[in-house]
């Protein structure tokens, strides 16, 4: 049971108390599978089977990248639309969908992975469907189970800071696998949802104030990336715990199965991989 009172109002902002909440999130969502709200059946909304991604650049794209991009092509004959983004064709978007504001936090993203982002908390926040990375290849025919409801779907995922390595995703959902030295977060890849999600509408807010604030450089990860998306998560399911509300998003726990990243692509050696980027800058 998540003890509410350890969590007041707001502590999504602090980092160790949003990765402990997340910690006992997960182990809640194992315990009490019935509290999510996954059945789709008894209601109008659902995930559109739309695929969302996006790269930088329409006319440089990697050819390793484009492979990865074309291992979802079956996806069409199964009834997907799909919806590549570029950053010219995501600034049309998000002014036509959105208007000045938005497209002003979309130009103060610093680097393509933000932009991205950001894009996709823009459309599916505002449409609906289902984003993948570009380095993401899909393996087996799971991905139907992220359009079968109205749910949220989120990859859950755990960072040992000793070890500077990821936890698999098979230990995450261990027990005994505690808080000390370790960050509890939830991907932004993959991310599907039905239009209008309280979640996605939170963390698209929260995006905007920072990427709009006095922040001259604001940092990917807890700005657009993943960060935002956990906070987002974490306040979100404290008011449906304290409402006795069930969940109205999943956490998965097969998406290895269904997708996997590749991480031997030319890209990641150069200025495109956000994380060398960083690098860079902070040596500045």
């Amino acid at each position: 049971m998540i003890r509410i009172e350890d969590y007041p109002p707001g502590f999504e902002e602090d980092g160790r108390l949003r990765s402990a909440f997340m910690r006992e999130l997960t182990l809640h969502v194992l315990n009490h599978p019935a509290t999510a709200k996954v059945d789709g059946s008894k209601s109008a909304v659902s995930v559109p089977r739309t695929l969302i991604r996006y790269w930088h650049d329409p006319h440089e794209v990697p050819d390793d990248v484009a492979a990865c991009l074309t291992s979802w092509d079956r996806l069409r004959s199964e009834g997907c639309q799909f919806r590549m983004f570029s950053d010219a064709s995501a600034a049309t978007y998000i002014g036509e969908r959105y208007g000045p504001r938005h497209v002003k936090a979309f130009v103060r993203c610093r680097h393509p992975a933000m932009r991205c982002d950001y894009l996709r908390l823009c459309f599916v926040f505002a449409e609906g469907g289902l984003y993948v990375d570009a380095d993401d290849v899909l393996l087996g025919d799971g991905w139907k189970t992220l359009f079968a409801d109205d749910a949220l779907k989120l990859q859950p995922l755990c960072y040992d800071i000793a070890s500077a390595a990821m936890i698999p995703a098979s230990r995450i959902w261990q027990g005994d696998l505690s808080t000390t030295d370790r960050i509890f977060y939830v991907n932004n890849d993959p991310l599907a949802a039905p239009a209008g999600h309280p979640v996605l509408q939170r963390a698209l807010e929260r995006a905007t104030d920072k990427l709009l604030g006095d922040d001259p450089r604001p940092e990917i990860q807890s700005t657009t990336g993943p960060g935002n998306l956990t906070a987002a998560l974490v306040a979100h399911a404290r008011e449906l715990v304290l409402a006795d509300e069930p969940l109205d998003f999943v956490l998965l726990k097969d998406w290895d199965a269904i997708a996997e990243t590749r991480w031997d692509l030319s890209y990641r050696g150069d200025a495109r991989n956000w994380r060398n980027m960083d690098a860079v800058d902070s040596q500045h």
